[in-house]
């Protein structure tokens, strides 16, 4: 199940997925995949399944397949580090080749983006082998959208980014749910996470909530339905 939602007078689709779909425009939003978290925790002597990029790709291809995309755009820290797409698997890089041959692949720039001691913009871009396709880019605008990956307090209308990996909280009468969300006021548009392994930050933080001076709604994320809530009705992330 998908909801609805509009930024700037642009209809869009929030997914249970956690990709956004613009149909207008065919394209597909997707915010920090951290391809190769996993192998990172390792090195930390944190040791999780080492299947979180596998599964990663897997959603991402079906939200391709699915919606018949013509354009991929990834808001940032699709890699963990700036060493991961070394460490990701012969058959995971082959079929992201694939993928950003066989749609418009836009990599915006993130913080986790950079390699070791890569400070210019120049350098960011060097975190995605140019061989693997797509074009890298710190910010990109279509008609009344602008996608980076960090939002920016001061950009106008039509900001849609990532970064935070919003969560949020509902309490019922039966239980409380927590998940990923969006989060949304109609002018900037926040994705959730889309990495397996991504985690999260409580969309009531005031690093996420402050964004949203008039309040905002969190698209939360079920196991196969996405709702919408006013700010004002979530609880507190535990």
């Amino acid at each position: 199940m998908t909801s609805t939602l509009r930024v700037n007078g642009v209809d869009l689709v929030a997914e249970a997925s956690g990709a956004l779909i613009w149909p207008e425009a065919a394209t597909i939003v997707v915010a920090d995949l951290h391809l190769e978290k996993g192998s990172a925790m390792a090195r930390r002597g944190t040791l999780l399944p080492p299947y979180d990029s596998r599964a990663t790709l897997d959603r991402l291809e079906d939200a391709i397949a699915r919606t018949r995309a013509r354009r991929v755009i990834c808001l940032g820290d699709s890699f963990h580090d700036g060493d991961a797409p070394e460490r990701l698997d012969a058959v995971e890089v082959a079929r992201l080749v694939r993928l950003t041959r066989l749609v418009e692949w836009i990599w915006i720039i993130g913080n986790h983006d950079a390699r070791p001691g890569g400070r210019t913009r120049d350098t960011a871009r060097q975190a995605v082998p140019r061989a693997w396709g797509g074009r890298a880019e710190a910010v990109v605008t279509f008609g009344a959208l602008t996608f980076r990956h960090e939002a920016d307090r001061q950009a106008g209308p039509g900001e849609v980014s990532g970064h935070f990996h919003p969560k949020a909280a509902i309490a019922t009468r039966a239980r409380r749910i927590t998940g990923r969300c969006f989060a949304t006021d109609g002018r900037r548009l926040i994705l959730p996470a889309f990495g397996a392994y991504a985690g999260g930050l409580d969309v009531l933080d005031p690093a996420i909530s402050d964004l949203f001076e008039r309040g905002f709604h969190a698209y939360l994320i079920g196991r196969a339905t996405v709702r919408a809530f006013p700010s004002a009705r979530l609880s507190p992330v535990w």
